[in-house]
């Protein structure tokens, strides 16, 4: 009886050994090929991977100019001077800094399969980590942005929230939701190549739907509560405003149904990548 439960424990100590290993090969595979996507991007530019915090900060500060400076568009924001003509560019900025690293992570792992056909043909390389590779990519540049934007919002208010610490919480259902779609988008752009041109339209029609230019209070209140629980960005967009610019969360509740709803579109979306995968190398 003994030896036949020490025997077991040993096979299934040697299996999560397999498994843990795999997942560490696959884990070191995909920071590599992250890193060698950053330094591909700026490749042969003099000032390299400082690119993205110039192209953040350039954005920052262009938003902050056109609105808060030349259109005098005014934002009261909890926590921060009611007199400030900084607030609504940089409520603008905390707003996009999410959106954009949605759209660009998405859009670039929609065509991800279809320009790398010679690993696609390799047996031995994980699939999976394809979509990843431009998603955490674009991640990885956005949070220059949000290096740029704290570093504003303490020059003009001296304000630097300690809820920056909770910007985790966000970040995963972003993550979430993006790979999801990008997995879907990226198994179907090999079948039908209209995908990405198709995910443009829809893209830009989203982008008017969330509560990015405009504050989601203008929105009327019978419809405000769909666009919170059916679009998940909207509860990421506001909640990565709250803990940058406000200092506190008020949408716990949204959070929570976004972060269900990227979970369900992340599962949605890697089974059917994997459904249409064995496909992948007799098309390409």
């Amino acid at each position: 009886m003994i030896k036949s439960i020490v025997r077991k424990t040993t096979r299934a100590s040697n299996w999560l050994t397999v498994v843990n290993t795999h997942w560490l090969v696959n884990l070191n595979l995909l920071f590599t090929l992250v890193r060698r996507d950053l330094e591909a991007r700026y490749k042969g530019s003099i000032l390299g991977n400082l690119w993205p915090l110039l192209n953040q900060l350039s954005q920052l500060l262009i938003y902050t100019y056109v609105f808060s400076i030349i259109l005098k568009v005014k934002l009261s924001l909890k926590g921060l001077p009611g007199d400030s003509k900084l607030t609504f560019g940089l409520w603008l900025f905390a707003g996009l800094i999410s959106w954009l690293a949605f759209t660009n992570g998405l859009t670039q792992a929609s065509g991800c399969v279809i320009r790398q056909p010679n690993l696609v043909k390799k047996l031995v390389f994980p699939l999976n980590l394809l979509p990843l590779v431009p998603i955490l990519s674009t991640f990885i540049e956005s949070t220059f942005g949000l290096i740029a934007l704290t570093g504003m919002l303490y020059i003009s208010s001296g304000v630097i929230n300690q809820t920056l610490w909770l910007l985790p919480i966000v970040f995963i259902p972003q993550l979430l939701l993006t790979a999801g779609l990008g997995y879907f988008t990226a198994g179907l752009t090999v079948f039908l190549r209209d995908i990405p041109q198709t995910l443009g339209v829809i893209i830009n029609l989203w982008f008017y739907v969330t509560p990015i230019v405009y504050p989601a209070s203008v929105i009327p209140e019978n419809w405000r509560v769909w666009v919170f629980w059916c679009n998940p960005l909207t509860a990421i967009v506001e909640v990565y405003r709250d803990l940058i610019l406000v200092g506190e969360i008020k949408h716990w509740g949204e959070l929570g149904i976004a972060t269900l709803i990227s979970i369900l579109i992340f599962y949605f979306g890697l089974w059917v990548y994997q459904k249409l995968r064995p496909a992948f190398a007799d098309v390409l």
